[in-house]
């Protein structure tokens, strides 16, 4: 169902889409061909493996590695080792030297009914931890920013892969013909970029659409194009049915042609994008109550608040995968020194955001069909970079999960007393791919795309579905 089918004959439409890779000279228009997917013509579910627990996701990304010992995954152990040389054997590979073993200098505190413990860098999130996994965990294979992000994005450090977006929604389409079907807030410029909202050798109907970047203030981005060029729409409307009318009469004088075919369909999309997706992202019509849920109107949490609610706003509206990025340059969590002024900066940023998006989806009664993720590139090293600082730490990190099908109040998988590697239950990455899929209703080994002679998957020839954080 979802492999690249053979050409044979006239090009069917799916077929014609999938012909279309580099035509379209914007990210929104892109985005808005995303709608065009066969699969979008169906309800959700209807496409799927098995029956889905979550119909859509949003992915929470903090970019520059969260370090996992002084948040998620707490190590006594670092106290009585502080200042002393490893009593565990340091990786073989790292990206900076490190000398020492060095505490946390944060509190860790058990909450809720699962008593989770969390740091007091999140107390927030701490508030809505029985509706959280917390797999602490996470394996990846790669040291350097750049390679950490291809990784958790799209499966593979190294090679160009399509990101996890664009996989989710190939195989499931979008629930609104108005709107992308992939959205991504404030995405990095660096550190794998575009590739991470990619589509790669995916058609590119499936990649994502941007708004704004990691320089930009999240309140003064906004889709490409989204104002119409003439003002008058009845005017716009007239001038759009002259040129379908055109195009089709060129159409019909040839047998196939997948790239006209594609580009007639996406005029009317973005015709209906216009004048849909302005009052998807206008927040205003949001409660006062609401908004304090998320800290917008607050200095510190405006930012991320305003993006997760955006998120929760396309979420509910219909876009199948969003992407809420806290991304260099104006935010970074690249902790080599001045570690506590670091994570003590970002974490008050995003913690009451994100414990609100949660609240709110679940008062919504959205949070059982929506996935929530938050996830790193890759944790922190036990000992010290410098005097302050910590080194990147791929060998074991947490991430947790949310919302639909998720098990909360749970942890998968323990570290050992230091937190460099995993002694239970060690979950590569391709693991959190392969759950996520198979939340939404989707066999990872099924779910494939023909191209260069061979059926390439999200997870590749690894991944294993974590079925003990599964409700």
């Amino acid at each position: 169902m979802w492999t690249d089918p053979t050409h044979g004959g006239q090009i069917s439409r799916r077929q014609a889409l999938q012909n279309v890779a580099c035509g379209f000279g914007h990210t929104a228009l892109a985005g808005m061909l995303a709608t065009e997917a066969q699969a979008a013509r169906v309800p959700a579910g209807q496409h799927t493996h098995f029956t889905p627990r979550a119909q859509r996701v949003i992915f929470l990304f903090m970019h520059g590695g969260v370090s996992h010992v002084d948040s998620f995954d707490p190590k006594p152990a670092l106290d009585q080792y502080h200042g002393q040389p490893s009593p565990i054997e340091k990786p073989e590979f790292s990206f900076a030297p490190t000398s020492t073993i060095l505490r946390s200098p944060w509190t860790f505190r058990r909450y809720g009914e699962s008593g989770i413990p969390v740091s007091d860098l999140f107390p927030h999130i701490g508030g809505v931890i029985d509706d959280v996994a917390v797999i602490r965990t996470i394996v990846g294979n790669q040291v350097a920013h750049g390679g950490a992000s291809l990784m958790l994005h799209t499966g593979d450090g190294v090679a160009i892969r399509p990101s996890m977006g664009a996989w989710t929604l190939y195989g499931l389409g979008t629930e609104n013909q108005n709107l992308p079907g992939f959205v991504t807030l404030s995405p990095s410029t660096y550190h794998g970029a575009g590739q991470n909202y990619g589509s790669a050798f995916l058609p590119a109907v499936y990649q994502g659409t941007a708004i704004g970047d990691g320089n930009t203030a999240p309140r003064t981005a906004t889709f490409k194009n989204l104002k119409p060029a003439e003002k008058r729409p009845r005017l716009q409307r007239l001038q759009l049915d002259l040129l379908n009318k055109q195009n089709r009469q060129h159409l019909a004088t040839r047998q196939t042609d997948a790239q006209l075919q594609a580009r007639i369909e996406a005029f009317e999309l973005a015709f209906r994008m216009q004048m849909t997706a302005p009052q998807v992202l206008d927040t205003q019509q949001e409660t006062a109550a609401t908004k304090q849920l998320y800290g917008i109107g607050q200095p510190t949490t405006d930012d991320f608040g305003y993006q997760c609610l955006l998120a929760r706003r396309m979420s509910e509206a219909g876009v199948r995968y969003v992407q809420v990025n806290h991304s260099h340059p104006r935010n970074y969590w690249d902790a080599h020194g001045g570690l506590m002024n670091n994570h003590s900066t970002n974490a008050p940023k995003v913690d009451q955001p994100i414990a609100g998006l949660i609240r709110d989806l679940k008062q919504r009664g959205l949070l059982d069909e929506t996935l929530v993720i938050w996830a790193t590139e890759f944790g922190r090293s036990p000992a010290a970079q410098g005097s302050d600082g910590r080194d990147h730490h791929p060998h074991a990190f947490s991430i947790w999960m949310a919302g639909g099908g998720v098990r909360g109040g749970t942890i998968y998988g323990t570290t050992d007393e230091l937190g460099y590697y995993p002694v239970e239950n060690a979950c590569p990455i391709r693991n959190l791919h392969a759950t996520m899929l198979h939340l939404l209703g989707l066999d990872h080994q099924r779910l494939t795309y023909r191209y260069s002679g061979r059926d390439f998957r999200l997870t590749d020839v690894d991944g294993e579905v974590l079925t003990d954080i599964l409700a």
